[in-house]
This record gives C-alpha cells, structure tokens and sequence, in this order.
C-alpha cells in the first residue's frame, strides 16, 4: 500500500503550486485592467510566481524523476482547473452560457 503513495505529496504540491501560480497569474490580469503600471505589475508577478512555483518544485521532489511527474500532473491540474473556474465565473459575469 505504501508503495502506491509515493506520488501523493508530490501531487498535491503540484497543485498548491499550480493554484498559486495561475491564480496569482489570474489576479495579476485583473489588478492590471485598472492601473497604470501594466508592465512592472507583470514583470514583478512573473519573478514571484516564478520563484515561488521553482522553489517548491526543487524543495518537493529534489532529484526523483517520479516526483517531478507527479508534481506537473499536479501543475497540469491546477491550470485545467483555473481556467475552467475563470471560464465560468467570466460567463456568469458577462451573462453567458457558454462551458
């Protein structure tokens, strides 16, 4: 049984990751809608979400190929995910029906 887990944390880090880096991805869009500093806002998130993302990658799976699969499945996840929560919540604000 323990043999079969050994992608789980990995996984899940995978996903935290991706959250955080499509999400902030997300959030960086719509904060940049309104200002006036379009390119530094963009720049600046890039680096943090980048080093964030890197570091915790490197920190979660180290040298073990199998770790760094699951932790992109993950990664993969998560972007499926936030594109499908964005897809809907820009539908529900526009008013349309589309998936």
């Amino acid at each position: 049984m323990m043999n079969n887990l050994w992608f789980v944390a990995p996984l899940i880090m995978g996903i935290v990751l991706g959250i955080i880096f499509f999400g902030g991805l997300w959030l960086t869009v719509q904060k940049t809608i309104a200002s006036d500093y379009v390119a530094l806002w963009f720049f600046s998130s890039l680096l943090v979400r980048t080093g964030i993302v890197l570091t915790g990658f490197y920190w979660i799976c180290g040298d073990r190929w199998q770790h760094w699969l699951a932790a992109l499945m993950g990664f993969s996840l998560a972007r499926w995910a936030i594109i499908r929560l964005t897809r809907s919540t820009e539908a529900i604000q526009e008013g349309n029906n589309a998936p």
